[in-house]
């Protein structure tokens, strides 16, 4: 699939493609223990993960910095909410483990020297649309 060809999803899309995965990981994925953000495991094949789907809408030129967190959690939280338009799902792309259907979502931070992907996994309960 071209990125072209990967459809944008909104929180409702989201939440359907969360609730329709597995909870539990298969060899193949089991590396990825990521309730919250974390930077994608070394020991983890990527060839494991395919990109589905995306959260970047191709209408917005310049995606907002800011965070949504209503309930005291901040960026690393494990609880924290999984909100498509604010940063960073709305720089992320959705993919799934080609074995299993496991979802995750993945972006990649740019710090000042560095590029890092990060990676959490999709919970359906945190999917929210503010």
């Amino acid at each position: 699939m071209t990125e072209a060809e990967v459809p944008v999803l909104d929180a409702q899309g989201l939440r359907r493609l969360a609730a329709a995965q597995p909870r539990q990981p298969c060899p193949a994925c089991a590396a990825v223990r990521a309730p919250g953000w974390e930077a994608l495991p070394g020991s983890l094949d990527r060839g494991v993960l395919r990109t589905v789907a995306t959260l970047r809408r191709p209408d917005v030129v310049d995606p907002t910095l800011e965070e949504h967190h209503p309930g005291g959690t901040h960026g690393w939280s494990p609880d924290a909410p999984i909100a498509p338009a604010f940063f960073p799902y709305n720089r992320c792309d959705v993919a799934q483990c080609a074995q299993c259907g496991r979802a995750f979502l993945r972006y990649t931070e740019y710090g000042g020297y560095y590029l890092e992907e990060r990676i959490r996994e999709l919970q359906p309960e945190l999917v929210v649309q503010p």
